[in-house]
């Protein structure tokens, strides 16, 4: 990724913590944390990292909120940073926590049982 659109997927960052906590209404997106953004070399597509609390289900239903607002989301950053173009927004759960839990965890487990 280059300078400039690591510098953008950390302004869309900033703002999309702003818009998810204050701006969207669905009640199916609960407390939600934007842990990265990765946006494209062209600037047309950002991938939006999240974490959510809850099961599986409500996790499910909170990726289904966010994208039935990505339109919305889309618009308010528009009109927020100024791009020529605003990207798309594509947003899938973070799983480098849940992963480094579980390496805690083994790695606890190893040094209990030594």
């Amino acid at each position: 990724m280059s300078l400039r659109s690591n510098r953008v997927g950390e302004q869309i960052k900033k703002e999309l913590v702003e818009i998810i906590g204050r701006k969207i209404k669905d009640p199916r997106v609960g407390f939600v944390t934007v842990t990265e953004v990765a946006v494209t070399g062209d600037l047309q597509q950002a991938t939006v990292y999240i974490t959510s609390l809850g099961n599986e289900r409500e996790r499910a239903e909170t990726l289904k909120a966010l994208e039935k607002a990505s339109g919305f989301i889309r618009s308010e950053i528009g009109t927020r940073i100024r791009l020529r173009r605003t990207p798309e927004f594509f947003f899938e759960f973070d799983t480098a926590i849940e992963y480094g839990n579980k390496i805690d965890a083994l790695l606890r487990g190893l040094h209990e049982s030594q």
